[in-house]
């Protein structure tokens, strides 16, 4: 019975995307395919539901030229400003000599309101446990169910890869950080694979957002490394001559800003290229009508055969890539506490 569920939702999930496309896409249009996909990609200041049906969302500029703030929607933008289908349909004003520029934006875009709805649901699931913790004591039987699993998965993250990786004497006051931070990425991932709303946004496929993550991160191990993480950047254990020239520090140095940039890229291009695959199978399905019945047949069986296998794929990536973020920051951090990294 739980996999004939299992097997419902990921077919949900796999023709829910196509009857929405199928909408949009009108009889005889030409299929764009790496547009449609970028579009869906992208950030917009809208939440579209169906083909003609959309949330619309607040925008709130500040005129670059008059230094007024604007608040509106999408179909009632000022005049003097215009969507830039070039820079990914951001906003841009004119301004009086002919020049466009980008004013001060703080719109409430999809994805804003993706991060608001995750963070609202993250509270909630963890006030909903703590509220069970704090009528049961250490005598009362193990939780079951849903507060069960979030504790095996809480401790399984703080156990097995926090205080393994940053050691006993440190592990706790990064515990919080990183714990938030693996739940955020999961959460959002698992939301952004839902093909409606309030999912579907490609939070963690935005760089914007993996790049914050990693500062985060890059902040925890550069603030707060001991004397023995800089003295092994600036004064190595190396024979002498390679401290003169100086080689290794400037490569130690370097890395310092490598290890948090391969954090924000790998967590971006894993995500964004799992939403892309899922999108150019959907697509592929439409352009398999075009080809005739033997051949648009074979490729419309292969390519929903290949986007159920692609959600599936996805739900495990959706837990791998927060798990791997976690570890490699719990490692960098460790290794930013020599003690902890030895023990």
């Amino acid at each position: 019975m739980k996999q004939l569920k299992s097997i419902c939702i990921l077919l949900m999930m796999t023709l829910l995307p196509l009857s929405m496309m199928a909408n949009e896409h009108k009889e005889g249009e030409v299929l764009d395919i790496p547009e449609i996909v970028l579009h869906h990609l992208d950030d917009a200041y809208e939440w579209h539901i169906v083909s003609d049906v959309s949330i619309p969302l607040p925008i709130i500029i500040r005129s670059s030229q008059t230094g007024e703030w604007h608040f509106c929607t999408e179909s009632s933008l000022p005049d003097g400003f215009f969507f830039n289908e070039e820079a990914h349909g951001k906003i841009y004003e004119r301004m009086a000599d002919g020049t466009v520029e980008r004013p001060l934006d703080l719109s409430i875009t999809r994805n804003v309101l993706q991060i608001w709805i995750s963070v609202a649901l993250l509270l909630t699931v963890f006030l909903c446990c703590a509220n069970w913790y704090k009528k049961h004591d250490k005598t009362s039987e193990a939780p079951k169910g849903f507060v069960g699993a979030m504790e095996m998965l809480v401790m399984m993250i703080n156990d097995d890869v926090i205080k393994s990786s940053i050691g006993e004497k440190h592990y706790k006051k990064y515990a919080p950080y990183l714990l938030t931070v693996f739940f955020f990425i999961f959460f959002t991932n698992l939301l952004g694979l839902l093909p409606i709303f309030p999912g579907g946004s490609n939070v963690t496929g935005n760089i914007n957002i993996t790049f914050f993550l990693a500062l985060c991160t890059f902040l925890a191990i550069n603030l707060f490394g001991n004397k023995e993480y800089w003295k092994e950047i600036f004064w190595p254990d190396v024979p002498i001559f390679l401290k003169a020239i100086p080689i290794m520090p400037a490569i130690e140095l370097f890395g310092v800003f490598t290890k948090p940039f391969a954090l924000m890229i790998r967590l971006f291009a894993n995500m964004m290229a799992g939403h892309a695959m899922i999108l150019a199978f959907t697509c592929v399905i439409f352009l398999g009508w075009t080809l005739g019945p033997v051949m648009g047949t074979g490729l419309n069986i292969f390519s929903a055969i290949m986007l159920l296998f692609m959600n599936a794929l996805e739900l495990l990536v959706a837990f791998v890539q927060a798990y791997v973020f976690t570890m490699l920051s719990a490692v960098f951090i460790g290794l930013a506490h020599k003690e902890g990294h030895e023990g």
